[in-house]
C-alpha cells in the first residue's frame, strides 16, 4: 500500500512496534482470535461505546452520558484499548505500521453498523502541519482511508484542520487533556459550504477521554454539519489503560 502522506524514515523503535504488531494482527480469515484480541462485545453504550450491563436496545447510553451526552451523537469502535492491543495500536500511532489496515477498516465498518450507511463524509482527527512534517503520517486518516474503501463514503481530508499545535495527551487527566486541546481545531472558511448540512463521521484511532474528539465535533458542529458520529479502531475502558 502507498503512503497518504509522505513517510518520514522510520526508526528503531518504529520497527521493533511493527514487529510486536505482527504478532498481534491476525491473518485474513483468522477471526479465532477475536476474543483474544480484545473485540468490544456485549452490550455498548450508544452516544460513547463504552460497555454497559443492561441492553436497552438502540438507545442503550451509559449513566455518564444519561446525565451529560456527549457533543456528537453516536460513537462506536471495534476494540477496547488494553494490554492485547497496545502493541496494535502503538505500532500504527508511533510505528507507521499499515500493514493491517485493511483489517482495521473492515473492523471498524463492522461496528459502526447503520452509522455508515447514513453519512456523507468521513473526516480524519487532523495533526498540526507541524507535527505531520515530523511523524511523516497521520495513523487517523490511513484509518479513515481504509474505512473510505471498506465502506464506499468518501473521505474529506481537509475540512477540518488543526491550527494549534499542542503538546502530547499522554499522561493527562481528562480536565487537562480538554483544556489542553480547547481551540486546537478549525474549519477553513472555504470549507463550510460542503459541511453545512452534512452527515459526518469522524475517525480517530483511540477515544481515550473524548476530549480531542469534542473538540473537533464542536467546530464541525459550529461550521453546520447536521450530525456528527463518532468511529475509532479502540475505546479506552478502563482508566488505567488511559497513557497512550
Amino acid at each position: 500500500m502507498k503512503p497518504l502522506q509522505g513517510d518520514a524514515k522510520r526508526p528503531a523503535a518504529g520497527r521493533v512496534l511493527r514487529r510486536l504488531a505482527s504478532g498481534v494482527w491476525p491473518e485474513e480469515g483468522r477471526y479465532s482470535t477475536r476474543a483474544a484480541l480484545g473485540f468490544l462485545a456485549g452490550p455498548l453504550c450508544r452516544r460513547c461505546a463504552l460497555p454497559v450491563e443492561i441492553d436497552l436496545g438502540p438507545d442503550t447510553a451509559c449513566p455518564a452520558c444519561t446525565a451529560s451526552p456527549p457533543a456528537w451523537n453516536r460513537a462506536a469502535a471495534p476494540l477496547a484499548y488494553d494490554d492485547t492491543t497496545r502493541p496494535l495500536i502503538l505500532a500504527l500511532k508511533r510505528g507507521g505500521n499499515r500493514d493491517r489496515l485493511k483489517h482495521a477498516g473492515r473492523w471498524m465498518r463492522e461496528a459502526a453498523g447503520d452509522m455508515l450507511e447514513t453519512a456523507d463524509m468521513l473526516v480524519p482527527v487532523p495533526l498540526h502541519r507541524m507535527r505531520l512534517a515530523a511523524r511523516g503520517f497521520n495513523q487517523s486518516l490511513w484509518l479513515a482511508a481504509a474505512v473510505s474503501r471498506a465502506s464506499a463514503v468518501p473521505l474529506a481530508i481537509h475540512w477540518l484542520k488543526r491550527k494549534r499545535r499542542t503538546p502530547s495527551q499522554a499522561g493527562l487527566n481528562s480536565a487537562a487533556r480538554a483544556r489542553n486541546v480547547r481551540g486546537a481545531f478549525h474549519v477553513p472558511d472555504k470549507h463550510k459550504d460542503r459541511i453545512r448540512g452534512r452527515r459526518l463521521v469522524l475517525i480517530d484511532d483511540v477515544y481515550t477521554t473524548g476530549a480531542v474528539l469534542t473538540a473537533c465535533t464542536r467546530e464541525l458542529r459550529r461550521a453546520g454539519a447536521a450530525n456528527v458520529d463518532i468511529l475509532v479502531l479502540a475505546r479506552v475502558v478502563r482508566p488505567e489503560t488511559l497513557p497512550i
